[in-house]
This record gives C-alpha cells, structure tokens and sequence, in this order.
C-alpha cells in the first residue's frame, strides 16, 4: 500500500493574525485562543487516524519564537509553508510529499467537524482513487487528498470564495482523474458560523461572542 501523509496548513495563533475575520464577534485575543483551539483539536484528529506520518506545516517557519509556546510531539514532522499566495504554498507542499513516494492528505484547522474517521476515510480512498475530497458548506474544501500533483489544482483559483472546491473538481475531470467527493463539512471563519462549534469550546477558551 502507499505510504499517505496528513500534513496540516496552519498560521500561528496569535492576535491579529489568526481567525481575523472573527474579531467583531470574539475581539482578537478570543480569535487567537479559539484558533489555538481549533489546530489543537485538529493536530489530535491527525495523530488518532493513525492514518500515517503527521506534518504541520505552518507560517511562520517552525523556527519563529511564536512556535515556542506551542506543546511539540515528537510524532508530528514540522515544515515551513514558505512563500507566495494560498496556492502557491499548497502546491510546494503536495509536490513535495509527492514527489517523496507518499499520499498527500491537505487539512487546515478551521473545520472541527473533520473527525480521524473522515481522515481515515480519505487515506484508504486514495489507494484506490487519485483524489479525495470534503468540501466546505462556504465553497471550499476541508480536505483535498491526493495521490498524485498537477499544478491546474492550485493555478489561478479564486481562494476564499465559494467556488474553489468546484473549481478543482473541474480541473481534476479535466485531467481524467478519479474523485470520491464527500458531504460537505462546516469551517469556522465568519461570526455567523460560531454556532457549529462543539458545545462548549467557547466557555472553555473564556471566550462569549459580542452582540451587535
């Protein structure tokens, strides 16, 4: 069976530059733990699936002093996103793994439904298909599994919109590449989407949503 790596895209959980969009609602520093929460809870998915390797692969690079109050397992490989827009990041990352002999399954931490059953899920479709994919209700994906790179899944998409996962099932026709697409998942981005977050998560990180 070929070797499938989970790698995970993530940003650092601070204030100001995580979950921005969710300020209005949670003020940055809330923004910052909920997103804190959410890589967490995601990089505990990954390691349940016990699916395959691990990697975070985060921005800044492992080495930034932000990283230092993160709890490091020695089960998790860490990398750097490096340059370039959302596209450019992903594409460098899966051509990589690729390229290494593996499967590649691309999760970020914004989707807390995305369980280690769906992780498993898509791990055991890519030995049969050349991608996997869950898409998000807002338009894009939670999951992207792939077995194989072309640079057509990450050229000249419109990210952050509600045409992405469309716009890859497009491509990857296109390219007469086998698909297994799934129900969509629900990602944490906007104030309105709080409410599908597991019961609870806000009280624990102390966090209660400003009213309008």
């Amino acid at each position: 069976m070929k070797p499938v790596r989970i790698v995970i895209f993530a940003k650092a959980p601070q204030p100001g530059l995580a979950k921005t969009r969710l300020i209005p609602a949670l003020g940055a520093q809330g923004a910052a733990d909920l997103a804190r929460r959410m890589l967490m809870h995601t990089l505990d998915k990954a390691l349940a699936a016990n699916a395959g390797p691990v990697e975070l692969c985060v921005t800044p690079a492992p080495a930034d002093p932000v990283w230092q109050t993160l709890a490091r397992s020695d089960a998790v490989h860490w990398s750097d996103q490096g340059e370039g827009d959302l596209g450019q990041r992903m594409a460098r990352a899966v051509q990589r793994v690729t390229n290494g002999g593996e499967s590649v399954v691309l999760i970020g931490t914004d989707c807390p439904e995305l369980s280690a059953m769906h992780l498993q899920q898509a791990c055991g479709e890519l030995q049969l298909v050349d991608m996997s994919l869950f898409p998000a209700a807002d338009g894009g994906y939670a999951l992207l599994g792939l077995n194989r790179f072309h640079p057509s899944l990450f050229m000249d998409i419109a990210w952050s919109t509600d045409t992405v996962a469309f716009q890859t099932l497009c491509r990857s026709a296109r390219l007469g590449w086998t698909v297994e697409s799934h129900a969509k998942l629900h990602d944490i981005d906007e104030p309105a989407d709080l409410k599908w977050l597991p019961d609870g998560w806000l009280a624990d990180i102390g966090c209660a949503v400003e009213q309008e």
